[in-house]
């Protein structure tokens, strides 16, 4: 019994550990992503984005990469777009508006240093978007599937 439990137990420790790597793959190439297409945006003859019309842009791009990514690759999930799709957005507008609480609170009202609120908010909302990313935006997945979420 107690054999079959430390085998179950690293069974579980390496599922979690592929779709933490899906995670940070998916999210590395959304990054690579936005950078690229804010820089090739600004600098576009053609276009003319200003440098916040860019990034924008690029962030919309990107987050529409990262919703496909992550539901086919990190998290193989077969739900409805419809559902998941409305849940992404509102997850990713809450990691924007983490993205600009936590430094305003961490520098301006706990005077930090900013550093200390950029790492923070590197640190908060990849963890905050693991999470929910498994536990509601793709929460649906088929029972095969199940067994990557990590507990």
């Amino acid at each position: 019994m107690r054999a079959a439990r430390m085998s179950e137990d690293r069974s579980t420790a390496r599922t979690g550990l592929k779709l933490l790597a899906r995670f940070g793959l998916v999210g590395i190439a959304a990054t690579i992503l936005y950078a690229v297409l804010a820089v090739a945006l600004v600098e576009s003859k053609w276009i003319g984005f200003s440098p916040v019309q860019a990034s924008l842009a690029a962030y919309a791009a990107a987050a529409v990469f990262s919703y496909f990514a992550h539901k086919s690759v990190t998290f193989m999930s077969s739900g409805s777009h419809r559902s998941e799709a409305a849940r992404f957005l509102l997850l990713t507008a809450t990691g924007f508006a983490l993205a600009y609480a936590a430094p305003a609170l961490l520098t301006a009202k706990l005077g930090l240093p900013p550093i200390i609120a950029i790492l923070v908010t590197c640190l908060l909302i990849p963890a905050v978007n693991l999470l929910m990313l498994d536990r509601w935006v793709f929460a649906q997945r088929g029972s095969g599937e199940q067994g990557d979420r990590s507990t």
